[in-house]
C-alpha cells in the first residue's frame, strides 16, 4: 500500500470516528443571550449572561486594571512560561486579600495555592486533588447550584450529591434541611460551598448560619470546599470572606477556588486561583506540589496576562485602593438595582412578592417564573432571563428598569 493509500484509509477511519458524534442543545444560558441578540425589539433585555454591566450596558475594564496592563506591558521583556504554580505576585497578594495577612494561616504557611485558568480551572485542580487524596470522593453541592458544578465536577470523577439550600417558592435558605442534611456527613465527605453571592439564587449565609456550619464541619469531620468567585460584589471585601476566614480559623484543612473574572473585570483572561489549608506548612507545600502536578496533566503550564495585572495592582497601594473602590462602586450599584428593581415590582404587581430581591446579594436571583411565563416573557416582552427565570440583577437600568417590571407584571 502506498503512502497515498495510507493517508486515505486514515482519513476514512477519522471521518467514521466523527460521524459517530451528535450534535448538543446549546447551554440554556448561551443561547438565551444569542436569542435576545437576534430579537428586533429596540427595547429587548437580556437579563441572562451572567456578566457585570454598568448603567450604559456595557462590561468596563476598571481603571485599575488598565494601569496595571499598561505598566506590565512596558515592562515585559519576555513571553516565557510563568512557573508551574504560578504568579508569585498574583499568588501572595490574593492570599494575603482573601485570608487577611495577619492570619495564623497565613503566618504559619499553612496555605497551599496554585494558579488556575478562571474559577472552573481552579475547581478542577481542587476535584483532582481530593481524588488523590481519595480515590472515592462524595460531593455535596447546594440545590440549586451553578449550572457548571455538577457537569465539570461530576466528570473529573467525584460522586455528586445534593443538600437542600433553596426554596425557590419561599425565596429563603432552607437552613434547617441544610443543617440536618449536614449532620449526616463525615470524615471522607466534602461539601462545596459558595462563599458569598450565592449563584444562581443570590440568598447568602449569613454569619451566624457560617458559625453553625463551622462547628458542624468541626463535629462531624466533613471538608469545606469554598467556591469564591464574587468576592467583594455582596457587602464588602472583609464580610463577603468571613466564611472563608472563618473555616481557616477553626478547620485543619479546606479547599478554595477564587476567581478573579468579576472582581477585576478579567473574564477573558481566565484568572484564577486553588487553594487548600493544610495542618501543617509542609502539607500546604505537599497540596502546591500536588495541585501543580495535577494542572501539568491537564492543561501543562498556567495564563500569565491577568495575574500579572492583578500582581501589579496588589503590589501597588494606590492601584489597589482604587481597584477597591470601583470594586465598591460595583457592588453599590447591583445593590441599588436590587432595591429599584423590588420597588417597581411592588408598584406594578401591586403585591410584596418580589420584595425579596432587595435583600439578596451578587448578580443573581430567581424571578420564581414557570417555564411557560418565561417562555411568555420573552416572546411577548422581548425580556431574557434564562428558562429557570434566574436574571442577571446588571442587566438592569435606571432606563429599563420600569419596563422591566411591567413586563413582569404582565405573565404573572
Amino acid at each position: 500500500m502506498t503512502h497515498t493509500e495510507v493517508d486515505s484509509a486514515a482519513r476514512r477511519r477519522l471521518a467514521a470516528m466523527l460521524e459517530n458524534l451528535s450534535p448538543l442543545p446549546p447551554d440554556p444560558i448561551l443561547g438565551t443571550t444569542v436569542a435576545c441578540r437576534n430579537d428586533p425589539n429596540p427595547s429587548k433585555v437580556d437579563l441572562g449572561v451572567g456578566v457585570y454591566k454598568d448603567a450604559s450596558g456595557n462590561t468596563p475594564v476598571f481603571e485599575a486594571v488598565a494601569e496595571a496592563e499598561r505598566r506590565v506591558l512596558a515592562d515585559q521583556t519576555t513571553k516565557v512560561y510563568v512557573s508551574p504554580p504560578g504568579d508569585e505576585r498574583f499568588i501572595g497578594g490574593i492570599t494575603r486579600h482573601l485570608f487577611g495577612a495577619d492570619h495564623q494561616v497565613v503566618t504559619d504557611g499553612r496555605v497551599g495555592a496554585v494558579q488556575a485558568p478562571g474559577g472552573s480551572g481552579a475547581l478542577r485542580v481542587g476535584a483532582g486533588l481530593l481524588l488523590r487524596a481519595q480515590a472515592h470522593t462524595e460531593l455535596w453541592v447546594s440545590t440549586p447550584t451553578w449550572g457548571n458544578h455538577v457537569p465539570l465536577l461530576g466528570a473529573a470523577g467525584l460522586d455528586m450529591q445534593h443538600y437542600p439550600y433553596y426554596d425557590k417558592g419561599a425565596h429563603e435558605i432552607q437552613f434547617d434541611e441544610m443543617v440536618q442534611t449536614l449532620k449526616e456527613r463525615g470524615p471522607g465527605d466534602v461539601v462545596l460551598l459558595h462563599g458569598c453571592c450565592h449563584n444562581p439564587c443570590g440568598a447568602d449565609l449569613t454569619h451566624e448560619q457560617w458559625d453553625v456550619v463551622g462547628d458542624l464541619a468541626d463535629e462531624r469531620g466533613f471538608t469545606p470546599y469554598v467556591d469564591l468567585a464574587y468576592h467583594g460584589l455582596g457587602e464588602g471585601m472583609d464580610a463577603d470572606a468571613y466564611g472563608v476566614r472563618m473555616l481557616a480559623d477553626r478547620l485543619p484543612e479546606m479547599l478554595v477556588s477564587y476567581s478573579a473574572s468579576k472582581n477585576f473585570g478579567l473574564y477573558r483572561e481566565r484568572t484564577g486561583l486553588a487553594f487548600t489549608v493544610n495542618a501543617t506548612a509542609e502539607g500546604a507545600k505537599t497540596d502546591t506540589s500536588q495541585m501543580a502536578n495535577i494542572a501539568r496533566e491537564l492543561y501543562s503550564m498556567p495564563p500569565a496576562h491577568g495575574a500579572s495585572i492583578v500582581g501589579e495592582i496588589l503590589a501597588d497601594e494606590e492601584l489597589t485602593t482604587l481597584w477597591q473602590d470601583e470594586v465598591a462602586t460595583m457592588r453599590e450599584r447591583i445593590n441599588g438595582l436590587r432595591a429599584l428593581l423590588s420597588d417597581e415590582l411592588r408598584e406594578a404587581t401591586q403585591t410584596t412578592e418580589f420584595d425579596y430581591i432587595a435583600g439578596e446579594r451578587g448578580m443573581f436571583s430567581f424571578l420564581g417564573l414557570s417555564p411557560e411565563q418565561v417562555t411568555q416573557l420573552q416572546a411577548e416582552h422581548s425580556v431574557y432571563p434564562i428558562p429557570s427565570s434566574r436574571i442577571n440583577i446588571a442587566g438592569v437600568t435606571e432606563e429599563n428598569v420600569d419596563y422591566v417590571a411591567r413586563s413582569i407584571a404582565a405573565v404573572v
